[in-house]
This record gives C-alpha cells, sequence and structure tokens, in this order.
C-alpha cells in the first residue's frame, strides 16, 4: 500500500459529500435519500480512501463495501447510543443510527458501480 495525493478522486469525493449533504437536507422522498444516499456514500468513500491510497483498486473498493456493511451491522445494535451519542444530531446523522436490510443492497450497488467506472475510465483490464 502506497501512500499518494489523487486530485481526481478527492475532488469526485468533495462533489459526492456536497451532494450527500443536499441530500441530507432537502430529499425526503422514498427513493433518493434512502437508496440513493447510501449507493453514494459507497462511491464517497472509495474516492475518499483511493484519494490517499495508491492500491488494487478492487481491494479498495471490496475494503469500502465491508465497512459500509461492518457499519450498518453496528447500526442493528444501535452503536451511536452504546457510544454514548445519541444526543449529538450530527454524529447521529453521520454514523446512521437506523437499520435497514435493503442498505446492503444500496451498498452492493454502490461497489458495483465503483468497479464498473473503474473498469470503463481507468483501467480496462480490471
Amino acid at each position: 500500500m502506497i501512500f499518494h495525493f489523487n486530485a481526481r478522486h478527492f475532488t469526485l469525493a468533495l462533489m459526492l459529500f456536497a451532494a450527500e449533504v443536499l441530500i441530507a437536507l432537502f430529499v425526503t422522498d422514498k427513493i433518493i435519500r434512502p437508496f440513493v444516499g447510501d449507493v453514494l456514500v459507497v462511491v464517497l468513500l472509495y474516492c475518499l480512501v483511493s484519494s490517499f491510497l495508491k492500491n488494487d483498486r478492487r481491494k479498495i473498493a471490496l475494503g469500502v463495501l465491508l465497512f459500509a456493511f461492518t457499519i450498518e451491522i453496528l447500526q442493528y445494535f444501535d452503536y451511536v447510543k452504546l457510544l454514548g451519542l445519541e444526543n449529538n444530531r450530527l454524529l447521529s446523522v453521520v454514523m446512521g443510527r437506523t437499520f435497514e436490510y435493503t442498505d446492503f443492497a444500496a451498498y452492493l450497488t454502490g461497489f458495483l458501480i465503483v468497479l464498473l467506472c473503474e473498469k470503463i475510465f481507468r483501467n480496462p483490464k480490471l
């Protein structure tokens, strides 16, 4: 694993973060906020991690997917409350407090989007 800075991925991460904030603040539907937001969070985390690490892109994508799955499982146990952070609204939103089985499908969709984009735009051998 090599540390480096990838400005393109960092810029994408910032743009995706802005999109996530806008979704969180202004969207209250039953598709964009709960599903698309979760798809985008995997892409966002992938872009953020790959902004600073040069490694096999599939390993980074898989690590992000496993991280997302782990957080979702922790949400089942209301880990925010277990950590005593339930009264901090910002941390509660960022860390997530609602377990949904459908979130696993959203995370997997984000993972597949990352792999597809990397194959198309970066490395045809992926």
